[in-house]
């Protein structure tokens, strides 16, 4: 892929890109995304996965054994089911956060769309999330998939990453300047 060269070169990128090889010749990039969302969110929704994939103590067998039963009760399609099984033989499920973010931009790059990194302090509503892909549409010109995240930090505002440009309009970023300026 043409703009993938920036993601091939960490090992979370070239993991993501032979899944997304493998999911564009199935055919099955669709339901590719949806799994490894599903799998996102239950790494943000539950500690017990988080610490399965980020536990160097559990064993090999043991983290392919529990990731295997993840994917089962989170009705997860084979190849998602098998690659999760790959990264827990090969000690790699610490990358797993990485590894669906660089393939949910390669996904976005093949549909022509960029993906924007959002931060909040709180979390967005469903038009709130429309209202921001669509002012970011009209600002960029291309179609915009989002990645949600929650920074409590932030105290409100948002913070969004497309690419190398950063707007970052949160009040953390607003008291700090307030407090500089006020220095000298």
């Amino acid at each position: 892929m043409e703009n993938s060269g920036g993601i091939q070169a960490s090992l979370s990128g070239r993991y993501a890109t032979a899944l997304f090889e493998l999911a564009r010749e199935s055919n099955s990039l669709p339901q590719m995304e949806a799994s490894l969302a599903t799998v996102r969110q239950a790494l943000d929704e539950s500690a017990d996965f988080k610490a399965l994939t980020t536990s160097p103590l559990v064993a090999r067998g043991a983290a392919a054994a529990a990731v295997a039963g993840v994917a089962k009760s989170l009705k997860l399609d084979s190849i998602t089911a098998k690659f999760l099984g790959v990264l827990a033989e090969n000690r790699r499920l610490s990358q797993l956060p990485a590894i669906i973010g660089a393939f949910r931009a390669l996904a976005a790059a093949h549909r022509g769309e960029v993906t924007a990194q959002v931060a909040s302090a709180h979390p967005l509503t469903a038009d709130q999330v429309e209202a921001l892909k669509q002012q970011l549409r009209t600002r960029i010109g291309r179609d915009v998939s989002v990645d949600l995240a929650v920074d409590p930090s932030l105290l409100g505002g948002l913070v969004v990453k497309i690419g190398s440009q950063m707007i970052d309009s949160s009040i953390k970023t607003r008291l700090n300047s307030l407090a500089n300026a006020m220095k000298g």
